[in-house]
């Protein structure tokens, strides 16, 4: 007799099934075209997280009783503040080189290229520039914001993957996800599977969503605290999933740009926290 089993081992074996589609299944960059226009994953995801993250804004600001058309045209400052400021990032501080000779490229964001670190600088000025002509409150805002940020992440990740790029270093592991031979970097041409730290991000920045979230809506934090957690929370998987990557980044002090520049977002957003600590304004 056949007893039905419980339901997290279901859960494990459905989620073991669904590695072994990724171990085995080859990724296209591009889903369809529509005659010569090509309709990319990249773009595709990258339009999905936007509206999906316009979606819980509005909710959260609807709660906070805040004018609609105003969140519509933040959106607007912070998408393009960000995707500016991620391909600048990516263009002076990471692939310089290449861009320097293939000046074209820089506007071709379909085809990847997005820095996390430089989006969220380009957010920040874009964010600041908007609360100043609209006079509203910096960290109101920010702190809003803050909470999908990682949902954003998560799904924008998953371009990566379908663009073949931002993987990890080899495994035989069953988790391996198979690299087309034109996007193996050299040196690796003899391996077949390698990490999918696209998925590792995206399952961290998921979570870190979640507690983002139930923090704002539970808590009432200090000004600036959820930004600031949003900061370490991102650090923290940034700086950890560094360590699996291996695709060229410069290199400081025997880090990844990236982790040092996590380290340096850390310590300002802890020490942020404790100076805020120290006042007892709150913002909702």
């Amino acid at each position: 007799m056949d007893f039905p089993k419980p339901f997290f081992i279901v859960k494990i074996h459905r989620s073991i099934e669904y590695m072994n589609f990724l171990h085995y299944y080859n990724p296209e960059p591009i889903i369809f075209s529509i005659g010569s226009l090509p309709i990319r994953w990249y773009g595709l995801l990258i339009a999905i997280a936007l509206l999906l993250c316009l979606m819980v804004v509005l909710r959260l600001f609807k709660n906070k009783g805040m004018d609609e058309d105003k969140i519509y045209d933040l959106a607007l400052w912070l998408a393009v503040g960000g995707i500016i400021g991620a391909r600048l990032y990516e263009v002076l501080f990471i692939n310089f080189d290449y861009y320097a000779f293939n000046l074209i490229s820089i506007f071709k964001v379909w085809e990847g290229g997005l820095a996390i670190h430089g989006g969220i600088i380009g957010g920040v000025i874009a964010l600041f520039a908007w609360v100043k002509i609209n006079k509203e409150d910096f960290w109101r805002l920010a702190d809003l914001v803050a909470v999908v940020l990682p949902l954003g992440q998560a799904i924008g990740r998953w371009g990566n993957y379908f663009n073949g790029e931002l993987y990890g270093g080899p495994t035989d592991s069953f988790i391996g996800i198979p690299i087309s031979i034109s996007n193996r970097l050299a040196g690796f041409d003899n391996y077949s599977y390698f990490h999918p730290t696209f998925l590792y991000e995206s399952i961290m920045n998921f979570i870190l969503f979640l507690i983002l979230l139930t923090t704002f809506k539970k808590t009432n934090p200090r000004k600036g605290i959820v930004s600031m957690y949003y900061l370490i929370g991102y650090s923290v998987i940034r700086f950890t999933t560094e360590f699996i990557r291996i695709d060229p980044t410069p290199v400081y002090f025997g880090l990844r740009l990236p982790q040092v520049v996590s380290i340096l977002i850390f310590a300002f957003a802890i020490g942020f926290i404790l100076i805020r600590r120290k006042t007892d304004t709150k913002t909702y």
